[in-house]
C-alpha cells in the first residue's frame, strides 16, 4: 500500500462498499506503505509477509506457489465468497487457487505496454497464467476502453467479455486533503508532475521540453516533481540544463493534493496510461491539466475540451503545449469547468462503487 493508483482505488472501494451487503477483507503481499494507515478500521488485513521466512532450497516459482497456498488458507478460514483482484501478480495468484471462488478481475493498464515492464522474468509463462486466470474470472473489468482493447488482443479473448468501469474519484475528500497543507511557492508560474520516476512516465521528455523553452524569452518557471524511482538521479542531472527555469525534486509526498492545488497546472508526460488518477485529482481541484494523448488519458475528454494536449514521446510537442499555456490563458476556465462536469457524469465514486458491487454480488 505504497501509494500507487491501484492502491488508491482499492482504498476507495474499501471505504465505500455497502457494509450491509459486504464484509471486505484486504489481502497484501507486503504489510507496508503509507496508505496502510488509511485502510478502514473494520477491514481485516492479511499479508503474505506475516509468514515466517521460507525454509529449504529456492527454485523458480517457489514463492509464487507459497503465495497461492497462503491466499487459499485465508479464503478457506474466513469463508470468502468473492475475490476482487486488481494487479497482474494478484490476478495470477488468485487464478491459481485450487478451491476457487468467483473472481472480479480488473485490468488497470494496457498489458501490451505495461506487462513487460511489470513482470520482467518468465514473460511467456506469466502471460499464459494470466490468460488462464482471466478466462476463469466471473467478470473482467478494465479502467478504460483502450485498456480493454489491449487486453483482448494480448490475452486472446473477445472484447465484449470485458466491462469498462472508469476509475472514480472522491472529489470532496481530495478537496479536504488539499486544505491540509499550504506548499511554499513564489510568483513564478509553477507546474507539478506527479508519478513514479520510470521511463514510461515521460519525466525525461518533460525536462527536455523545459530545456527547449529555456532558449526562448519566456519568464522563468518552476516545475515540481513529486515521486521517486530508478531514474531520479539521472533526471536530477538533466535538470541542470533548464536554467533559468527551476526544477525541484520533492520526492514522495503521502498527500500530493496540496501541491496539485497550489500549482498553476498539472502536467502528465506519460507514454501510456490506463486511467490516470492524478488527472482526476487535478480535475477535482480545478487545476488545469497539460497531458500527452497516452492511453486512457484520452478518455478524460469527451464532448468538451478538458485538457491541453501534447504528443507522447515528443519533448517538442510538450514544449509547444507548455508555451501555449504560458502565453495564452484563454480557455483555461472553460476546460476546468468542463472537467468538473466530466467527473460528475462519469467518475462519481458512489455510482462507480455501486456498479462494482453489482458484479461482486
Amino acid at each position: 500500500m505504497r501509494g500507487g493508483g491501484s492502491e488508491q482505488q482499492i482504498l476507495l472501494l474499501l471505504r465505500h462498499l455497502d457494509r450491509e451487503r459486504f464484509e471486505p477483507h484486504l489481502y497484501l503481499l507486503e504489510r507496508d506503505g503509507d496508505l496502510l494507515s488509511e485502510v478502514p478500521s473494520d477491514v481485516p488485513i492479511h499479508a503474505f509477509d506475516d509468514l515466517p521466512p521460507s525454509q529449504g532450497f529456492y527454485f523458480p516459482g517457489k514463492v509464487f506457489r507459497e503465495q497461492i497456498r497462503h491466499l487459499q488458507r485465508v479464503v478457506n478460514e474466513h469463508a470468502i465468497d468473492v475475490i476482487y483482484d486488481r494487479t497482474f501478480h494478484m490476478t495470477m495468484i488468485a487464478g491459481g487457487l485450487k478451491k476457487s471462488v468467483p473472481r472480479v478481475s480488473t485490468i488497470v493498464s494496457p498489458p501490451e505496454q505495461a506487462f513487460p515492464l511489470v513482470e520482467s522474468r518468465f514473460l511467456w509463462l506469466k502471460r499464459r497464467r494470466l490468460r488462464q486466470a482471466y478466462h476463469g474470472s466471473a467478470s473482467i473489468v478494465a479502467v478504460s476502453d483502450l485498456a480493454a482493447a489491449s487486453a483482448a488482443r494480448f490475452y486472446g479473448f473477445a472484447q465484449d467479455r470485458i466491462t469498462t468501469i472508469a476509475n472514480p474519484v472522491d472529489t470532496e475528500r481530495i478537496k479536504n486533503l488539499a486544505k491540509s497543507e499550504t506548499p511554499p511557492r513564489d510568483e513564478r508560474l509553477t507546474l507539478v508532475c506527479v508519478g513514479r520516476m520510470t521511463a514510461e512516465k515521460g519525466q525525461r521528455d518533460l525536462i527536455e521540453a523545459i530545456a527547449l523553452l529555456s532558449k526562448e524569452r519566456i519568464s522563468p518557471m518552476c516545475l515540481w516533481f513529486i515521486g521517486d524511482g530508478p531514474l531520479r538521479v539521472e533526471l536530477q542531472e538533466l535538470a541542470a540544463q533548464c536554467a533559468p527555469h527551476e526544477i525541484q525534486f520533492l520526492l514522495r509526498q503521502p498527500n500530493p493534493a496540496p501541491w496539485i492545488a497550489a500549482a498553476d497546472a498539472l502536467i502528465l508526460p506519460s507514454h501510456f496510461e490506463g486511467m490516470p488518477n492524478v488527472v482526476l485529482e487535478a480535475f477535482s481541484l480545478s487545476t488545469p491539466v497539460i497531458a500527452t494523448r497516452a492511453g486512457g488519458t484520452i478518455e478524460l475528454e469527451r464532448d468538451e475540451p478538458t485538457i491541453l494536449w501534447a504528443k507522447p514521446n515528443d519533448p517538442k510537442s510538450l514544449a509547444d503545449a507548455i508555451r501555449q499555456f504560458v502565453t495564452g490563458r484563454d480557455g483555461v476556465k472553460e476546460r476546468t469547468d468542463a472537467a468538473n462536469r466530466l467527473l460528475q457524469a462519469h467518475h462519481d465514486v458512489i455510482t462507480t462503487v455501486r456498479r462494482i458491487e453489482q458484479l461482486l454480488h
